[in-house]
């Protein structure tokens, strides 16, 4: 008994002397604790992006993508104290939209309704000039940063808003992560809520029928013919017209998204590092797209403008005739997505990495992805740095897709969005990166860290592509 009491003995004293030792050396290292950020930084970043394509998912799934946004982004880090950094982001975003626009197609018509029988016109394959061609998304984010005395634990939060046309947008969000094995071994964990609200657009014509129940002979269509698909005009007032199928458009106007994410790194040599993550989303509410039309395979079509366009209408010769929608994009209230994903990155010497990444993905509404990305960064000299980037994606279509006129109205969801369709994407890129490590280089009171210029090009195998520039500068502030 009195040796086990002695053992005891021993082994507290060790574990006190131990704690007492460790103690004093995170109170000496604390005492001389590099701060967490130097001086405050604003980063800068403006984009140009470009987009073209023959699947617009307002006028159901043909007619023109094309769409250019201009956008801007200012972030500014300000460091409170040795531990803690306030991060305020801001985001201005303006675009012009042609399918957008196309949510009234029809030009030649008055506001309250009507105009000569032989103008009003439209077509999926050009941009009208409706109020939904242009709009201006706005984004506000207000983070705050806590790192432990030790620089092994950091604790985040943040809270967010974003704004456009017919949607509002609010979020918040907190993260822990914790280093291990001396820094090698990091692991994170996250949650992000958002809570959004549709100021919901509809199209023109199922919009305006529902507001005059059934009338059309009022409003928008007084005065204008309804052809069907052999160019004659209905009768109106008879039993053969044109209706949607559904006599309601958005129930709840609300749509929540819960996101959850865990991430696990670790640094595997001198030269190679690894990581896996995942970020779980769970979504609720009215998930469709309000302004998108669905036109179904065993519906009559009914038109609006030039009879003698109909036969050519999926064609982008079509000018003048437009057919009317059977109804909006319906999709379930709810979504489970569940991403997961891993890096490699690989040391080569000091004027060259290898990054690669690989994410898996699936969610309930039938979709399966693949993304693969490399990025090949190549040091040119002290201070450049060039980013040459190849990423290969492809997915399986979303059990509720099908294209223009292929959906049967005997389903209870249904969307022609091609970002839901099955496909092949690439993208090709390319980036470079100047670097003052010095701050030598001033704008007022402030050093420029580096500089950034990229360029992207997006392609996918439905006949869509993309280009977007990019130019980002970061700013140290002088003390």
């Amino acid at each position: 008994m009195m040796n086990k009491f002695i053992t005891i003995s021993l082994l507290l004293f060790s574990v006190v002397l131990f704690a007492q030792n460790d103690t004093i050396s995170n109170h000496a290292i604390n005492s001389y604790k590099k701060r967490v950020l130097e001086n405050a930084e604003i980063d800068f970043l403006t984009s140009l992006y470009t987009q073209d394509g023959v699947n617009a998912a307002i006028t159901g799934g043909i007619g023109t993508e094309e769409l250019n946004d201009f956008a801007t982004n200012i972030t500014v880090s300000i460091p409170l104290n040795d531990d803690d950094v306030l991060i305020i982001d801001g985001t201005i975003s303006a675009y012009s939209s042609a399918s957008s626009s196309n949510l009234n197609p029809f030009s030649g018509a008055s506001s309250n309704g009507g105009g000569a029988a032989d103008s009003i016109t439209g077509t999926p394959w050009v941009e009208s000039s409706g109020a939904s061609k242009d709009d201006v998304w706005l984004s506000g984010n207000l983070g705050y940063s806590h790192t432990s005395d030790d620089r092994n634990s950091i604790y985040s939060a943040n809270i967010n808003f974003a704004n456009e046309y017919d949607y509002i947008s609010f979020g918040t969000g907190f993260s822990l992560t914790k280093l291990f094995n001396q820094k090698n071994t990091e692991l994170s964990f996250g949650a992000n809520l958002y809570f959004d609200s549709w100021r919901p657009e509809y199209p023109t014509e199922i919009k305006t029928y529902l507001q005059e129940n059934g009338n059309l002979n009022s409003d928008f269509f007084n005065g204008v013919p309804i052809l069907d698909s052999n160019g004659n005009a209905i009768d109106k007032d008879g039993v053969d017209i044109w209706k949607p199928i559904k006599n309601f458009l958005i129930k709840d106007k609300g749509r929540n998204t819960y996101s959850f994410s865990l991430g696990f790194s670790q640094i595997l040599s001198k030269s190679m590092q690894f990581s896996i993550f995942s970020d779980i989303t769970y979504q609720t509410g009215w998930l469709a797209n309000p302004m998108q039309r669905v036109y179904f395979a065993d519906i009559d079509n009914f038109y609006i403008g030039s009879a003698s366009s109909i036969s050519n209408y999926t064609n982008s010769s079509n000018k003048d005739v437009f057919q009317l929608a059977d109804d909006i994009e319906r999709l379930p209230s709810n979504r489970l997505k569940i991403p997961i994903g891993l890096r490699l990155n690989y040391y080569v010497n000091e004027f060259f990495v290898v990054k690669t990444y690989y994410r898996y993905y699936f969610d309930d509404w039938g979709i399966i992805s693949n993304t693969f990305n490399i990025e090949l960064p190549i040091k040119i000299g002290s201070r450049l740095v060039l980013y040459p980037n190849y990423r290969f994606y492809n997915q399986s279509a979303s059990n509720y897709f099908a294209p223009f006129e292929q959906h049967l109205s005997t389903s209870d969801f249904y969307t022609s969005d091609y970002d839901l369709s099955e496909f092949n994407a690439n993208q090709f890129g390319l980036g470079i990166k100047y670097v003052d490590i010095f701050t030598k280089r001033h704008v007022w009171r402030f050093g420029l860290k580096n500089v950034t210029l990229n360029y992207n090009y997006y392609q996918r195998n439905t006949n869509f592509k993309a280009h977007i520039v990019s130019l980002g500068t970061k700013f140290i502030l002088d003390q």
